[in-house]
């Protein structure tokens, strides 16, 4: 006797078929039989808003530049131009594969320049921001 059967995975639905043994007197071959569905919810993905990464003034050779690690989305600024900070300090927060990264500062100093905003898109090596 065969049995059809839905089977929801992850959100797919497959209908597959089984077939009752009573004894196994000979090989069969399997048989295999997908109905792939759309998910019963979808997911609405709003836009990102992506701004820009500022260029760092050509007046700020000295200091610390502070670079992005990996790509991804600013999703903290926790720093403003002028404000002390100390070694270790959480400057950023970048999210990054899913991930949330800090980015904390290498150094003790004054914030010269904040090169990004929350939001902003960034590469690989991108300014962040500048400490003197």
């Amino acid at each position: 006797m065969i049995k059809k059967y839905n089977i929801t995975v992850n959100g797919c639905a497959y209908q597959v078929e089984v077939e009752e043994v009573k004894e196994f007197t000979e090989a069969v071959q399997p048989v295999v039989q997908k109905t792939v569905a759309a998910p019963a919810t979808q997911k609405v993905v709003e836009p990102v808003k992506e701004t820009s990464v500022k260029e760092a003034p050509k007046a700020v050779a000295g200091g610390e530049k502070i670079e992005c690690p990996m790509p991804g989305t600013i999703l903290k600024v926790n720093i403003s131009e002028g404000q002390t900070i100390k070694k270790g300090d959480v400057l950023f927060v970048l999210e990054a594969m899913k991930m949330e990264n800090e980015i904390m500062s290498p150094v003790d100093g004054k914030v010269a320049q904040v090169a990004v905003q929350k939001g902003a898109a960034v590469n690989t090596s991108d300014l962040l921001a500048v400490i003197e």
